[in-house]
């Protein structure tokens, strides 16, 4: 099993979001995601062609192995590559699937919308449809908490904190649904809001009731 690469890049498609990167003489294709395209370093080559002086890197791995192809799907970081395990956990996620999604969604935003039952923005990521957003967002509410707990008391997406409510009953009536569709049962979501601020938006209000609903 390959768990790390540590060489030279040789070559970026970024259209396929494909690289090369080549570690002690040997050129490993690997398909990675687009931030972490964002992140490596063009390749650069001597005067003469010879030899590469691009400065080396690392990516982390997980090897994909079929009948008939064995391939490399690559992350800028071990943080990265952990979320991409626990995606292909999911039934109906497979190693492409997984990710189009970090893709789209770094770690922490694709936290945020599993905790909140943002089904329809992972779906938007390029080969899954709701179907397998939903069972992303049903798969995973427990999983990630678990796996990542400095993610569990703010789900930081990198955005401004959200303005108070302009329709507390609405925010209310919105969590409640996507509590439902959690999932989470009728007695638990009423015990999971009793202490929740009623003045926030639906997402403050969702984060904080699964917050509840991990502990109980």
């Amino acid at each position: 099993m390959i768990e790390t690469l540590y060489g030279k890049i040789f070559e970026i498609n970024a259209a396929s979001c494909a690289v090369i990167i080549e570690c002690a003489g040997v050129g490993y294709r690997v398909t990675v995601t687009a931030p972490t395209i964002a992140k490596l370093p063009s390749p650069k080559f001597a005067p003469d062609g010879s030899t590469l002086d691009s400065p080396p890197v690392r990516i982390y791995t997980h090897m994909a192995v079929r009948e008939d192809a064995v391939e490399l799907y690559g992350f800028a970081d071990r943080e990265e590559l952990d979320m991409y395990k626990l995606l292909i956990s999911v039934s109906g996620v497979g190693p492409k699937a997984g990710l189009s999604i970090l893709s789209l969604l770094t770690p922490r935003k694709l936290a945020a919308a599993v905790a909140s039952g943002d089904s329809k923005g992972i779906a938007r990521a390029p080969g899954v449809g709701p179907k397998t957003a939903s069972r992303v967002v049903l798969e995973l509410k427990d999983k990630i908490p678990k796996k990542f707990p400095h993610f569990t008391d703010r789900y930081d997406t990198g955005e401004a904190d959200p303005s108070p409510a302009a329709n507390p009953t609405a925010a209310l009536a919105d969590a409640k649904e996507v509590l439902q569709t959690l999932g989470y049962s009728r007695s638990e979501i009423t015990a999971a809001l009793k202490n929740v601020d009623p003045s926030a938006e639906a997402d403050v209000i969702i984060k904080n009731a699964l917050a509840a609903l991990m502990k109980g």
